[in-house]
């Protein structure tokens, strides 16, 4: 049974809209901000050191930078580079850990601690936040690292009057980065150098997510109820996930996110998953959807339904075993990607929408004695942490326990029924 309240592992001193993990250096990266708006809310990328401390993973703040006026409402992360969507813009950012100076690190290890999710760079003495959830601040921890940002480019995605760059999304290898917005249009850039390659209107009308297959195929889901699969800029297919259930009109839902997953013991074998939403909202609201698609023919395999509560991100982990939801309600959900079976819930995890979710890397540093791990952020300004447990056997010695309890019991009967057996 999910916990009540998931460990906060941290608080920013702003609303959160991106979360990406670096499977490298165990980071989390978080970002949002207030916007441009003069409300005192700042605006952020903050880098987080995962580690596992008494038996709970904690997270500290390594380096806080500061995005001035704008607020990171997407983010892509390629090795050291990352992609923040900003506004109307897409600035491209690399970052690296580097050793401070001796004495540079004895100031940090010697100074007062500071209050996490403050702004301030450089090696310190910071005080990690308590798994509890509590917000209060647990033991100290000297860091020995600091993180060099640097902006190498700064492109815009966007041009309507109410611009603002909606979806990034990197491919297989890293050589092409997409993005969409407000206006409809799906760009694609040469990556790093951000040579624009493609530009055409994929959706009348906003583009919610984007999702790169190995093979460069991109799916783009638009507020206009359409998902397209586009080979460059010719569409392959439009996908219609309820062409099988009759009873759902056609305009009823719309779709809200997409995201490819591989698939475990078979290398060569590729899903999509999409996740549709009410088009309108109801006083009972009907059910949201998750379908999975082949991968290659974007043929519709399974369809279920995933809850009432109106879901506003998805994830899929590192191996395709499980699907993270988050919904406008706050409450987070992992699912079996194979059955789509419902495996952990936690209703109003947060106070507010959940914004972004991302698994830990399947690593045993990271994971320790859990199955999957994922991490979610929302406007609460809070990032938790949501566990599966391993799914443990029984012991041997319980096994050998219960198989000679059947052998005596056995024995026992056959003396009953046949009084000279033995």
């Amino acid at each position: 049974m999910a916990p009540r309240r998931p460990p906060e592992l941290y608080r920013a001193p702003f609303p959160l809209y991106a979360l990406r993990v670096h499977r490298g250096a165990r980071l989390a990266l978080i970002a949002g901000g207030g916007g441009a708006a003069k409300t005192g809310i700042k605006n952020g990328l903050h880098f987080l050191q995962l580690d596992w401390r008494g038996g709970e993973l904690c997270a500290s703040l390594l380096h806080a930078h500061d995005t001035e006026t704008r607020a990171t409402m997407t983010m892509a992360l390629a090795g050291d580079l990352i992609a923040a969507g900003q506004d109307a813009s897409c600035h491209i950012l690399s970052f690296r850990l580097q050793k401070p100076s001796g004495k540079k690190a004895e100031a940090g290890a010697e100074g007062a601690p500071d209050k996490a999710g403050a702004g301030d760079k450089g090696p310190r003495r910071r005080k990690a936040p308590t798994p509890s959830g509590s917000g209060s601040n647990g033991g100290m921890r000297s860091e020995t690292s600091e993180v060099a940002v640097e902006t190498l480019h700064c492109v815009q995605t966007d041009t309507s009057p109410d611009a603002l760059q909606k979806a990034v999304c990197f491919n297989h290898d890293h050589t092409l980065l997409a993005t969409g917005g407000v206006d409809g249009f799906l760009r694609v850039w040469e990556f790093p150098s951000m040579k624009k390659s493609l530009e055409f209107q994929a959706h009348n009308g906003e583009i919610e997510d984007i999702a790169l297959s190995p093979d460069n195929k991109v799916v783009t889901v638009g507020r206009d109820f359409q998902c397209c699969v586009w080979q460059r800029d010719q569409m392959v297919t439009g996908l219609h996930w309820n062409e099988n259930l009759p009873g759902i009109p056609e305009k009823a839902y719309r779709y809200q996110a997409c995201r490819f997953g591989t698939v475990e013991d078979q290398a060569q074998a590729l899903r999509l998953y999409t996740v549709q939403i009410p088009h309108k909202r109801e006083r009972r609201p009907p059910p949201c959807y998750i379908t999975k698609w082949d991968g290659h023919s974007f043929l519709p395999l399974l369809t279920r339904p995933c809850g009432n509560e109106v879901v506003s991100c998805l994830s899929v982990s590192d191996t395709g075993t499980f699907l993270g939801l988050g919904t406008v309600t706050g409450s987070v959900a992992i699912f079996v990607a194979f059955s789509l079976q419902r495996l952990y819930y936690v209703r109003e995890a947060h106070g507010i929408v959940v914004t972004a979710l991302a698994f830990l890397p399947d690593t045993p540093d990271l994971l320790q004695d859990n199955e999957a791990a994922l991490l979610s952020v929302a406007v609460d300004s809070r990032c938790r942490l949501h566990r599966i447990p391993c799914r443990r056997s029984f012991p041997v010695w319980l096994m050998l326990l219960l198989c000679a309890g059947l052998i005596v019991a056995s024995v026992l009967l056959l003396q009953l029924a046949f009084p000279g057996f033995l």
